[in-house]
């Protein structure tokens, strides 16, 4: 077995639709940087996600010069949204967290609807002191994270992946399968270890930065979406629910939080610490 390396990053600027996959990325203390920095909402301005709108999936979002976001979409022009001014700010929901994010703007807003047909609204989490708090259950004093989930990152492995997708082989719905990794959203995606071997991590290091293992990721809905067809299946709920069922909950990777700041790359050595 290859020694284990950084097999891939992913970077989401809005939260629920597709981002990119760069070479290298740097490592913030709430999350990869521009990673799930702007986020759609409804008209109460709750969290807007491929829960409720699985065609979030085949829209794209990328990270210009500036911060700038780059957006496409089935059906739609082109449209890049500039980082708003820091003015005045709305107050956000993300599960049960409320936060403080500055609109994007009409125009935005306009191209969200036009292309969800319902009435949102896109804004944007900038300044360090409008980050939210990592879930206080199973985190450590100070931790914050942005507009993700719960956690600055999520971490899967290429072995899991292949003993689950063997398992839906296996299965009702095998036709379903194999499924790719963006199905599960991750931030880093590891190479050369055993399979759920990450079940057990408490400590990682990536290249040059450490991070805490904090819990395994609950899965929801959204990773029976296909991501290029916004279509829904069974899988892999069915068969998480039948082997990787940990209490009430499916799991499939793990959420990090960094100990450290730094870049990450593509093949940089991944090293468990604990």
């Amino acid at each position: 077995m290859p020694k284990p390396a950084l097999q891939s990053i992913h970077l989401y600027p809005v939260k629920s639709i597709a981002g990119s996959g760069p070479g290298e990325a740097v490592v913030e203390p709430w999350g990869l940087a521009g990673d799930r920095r702007w986020m759609v909402v409804d008209t109460e301005r709750r969290m807007l996600s491929q829960r409720q709108q699985p065609t979030l999936a085949l829209a794209s979002a990328e990270e210009l010069p500036g911060g700038a976001l780059g957006l496409t979409a089935p059906g739609m022009e082109p449209l890049t949204v500039e980082v708003p001014e820091p003015a005045e700010t709305v107050t956000v929901e993300v599960w049960r967290d409320k936060v403080e994010a500055v609109p994007a703007g009409r125009q935005a807003a306009d191209w969200f609807r036009a292309y969800l047909g319902v009435e949102v609204e896109l804004v944007h989490l900038d300044a360090p002191d409008m980050r939210r708090p990592v879930d206080p259950e199973f985190a450590l004093p100070g931790e914050t994270v942005s507009f993700a989930d719960g956690y600055p990152l999520l971490i899967t492995t290429t072995s899991s992946l292949d003993a689950l997708n063997s398992r839906i082989a296996q299965g009702d719905h095998a036709d379903e399968g194999p499924l790719p990794m963006n199905r599960f959203r991750p931030n880093v995606v590891v190479d050369g270890t055993a399979p759920w071997a990450e079940d057990d991590w408490k400590s990682v290091r990536i290249g040059e930065v450490v991070f805490r293992v904090a819990k395994p990721c609950s899965r929801c809905v959204v990773t029976t979406t296909d991501q290029r067809t916004a279509q829904r299946g069974k899988e892999p709920l069915r068969t998480l629910a039948r082997h990787r069922r940990f209490g009430d909950r499916l799991v499939f990777g793990q959420n990090l939080v960094p100990q450290g700041v730094g870049t990450i790359r593509v093949g940089d050595p991944f090293e468990i610490l604990g």
